[in-house]
């Protein structure tokens, strides 16, 4: 079902920072959440990379997390917003950093270890585990999971919400804005 509100979505993503660029804004999504992901990258023009590194068979192509370049008036990103958006595809970013420099960033978090030592996938780019798992961080962590990242935006519980985490001042920083209302009259 196509997201009501994907005009939102794009104007809060693109909004102007204070320092007067324009943000540059990233998506990593999830591959297994999806079955229409890896097909649309396939043919998406932009630049977009997958995590995992090497060659990787057909399925697990499939079901693997990708970083992409997003541009505001790009058909790909309209399709990823107003079909991925309430649907956990994946979340949002915006960082100064190149592709390459994200990939490096990103994939340093794609495996944890449990208290035996035992290696576990952490899908941190599943908006529900993100918007759960960053408010526990401390200092230190965030310092980490934010590194070149200056916003990370995910679909809120309610998918007329988007949560806006940043970083500053060694504290987690969350602004929660309602998409039923025009993005440029939200708090």
């Amino acid at each position: 079902m196509a997201y009501a509100h994907a005009e939102n979505v794009i104007e809060i993503l693109w909004r102007p920072t204070p320092r007067a660029e324009p943000p540059q804004l990233y998506a990593i999504l999830d591959g297994a959440r999806e079955d229409r992901i890896y097909p649309a990258l396939e043919k998406f023009e932009g630049e977009s990379c997958c995590l995992y590194r090497g060659e990787l068979d057909a399925d697990l192509a499939s079901a693997a997390p990708y970083l992409v370049k997003l541009t505001a008036d790009d058909a790909f990103t309209s399709w990823l917003v107003t079909q991925g958006f309430g649907a956990s595809w994946g979340i949002f970013l915006q960082s100064p950093a190149t592709l390459d420099e994200l990939r490096r960033h990103f994939r340093r978090f794609l495996m944890v270890y449990d208290h035996t030592g035992k290696p576990l996938y952490f899908r941190y780019y599943d908006p529900r585990v993100l918007r759960t798992y960053l408010p526990t961080c401390n200092a230190s962590e965030l310092t980490t999971l934010f590194g070149p990242v200056r916003r990370y935006y995910v679909e809120g519980e309610d998918p007329d919400t988007l949560i806006e985490f940043g970083f500053q001042r060694l504290q987690l920083a969350q602004r929660l804005h309602q998409l039923t209302i025009a993005a440029r009259t939200s708090p």
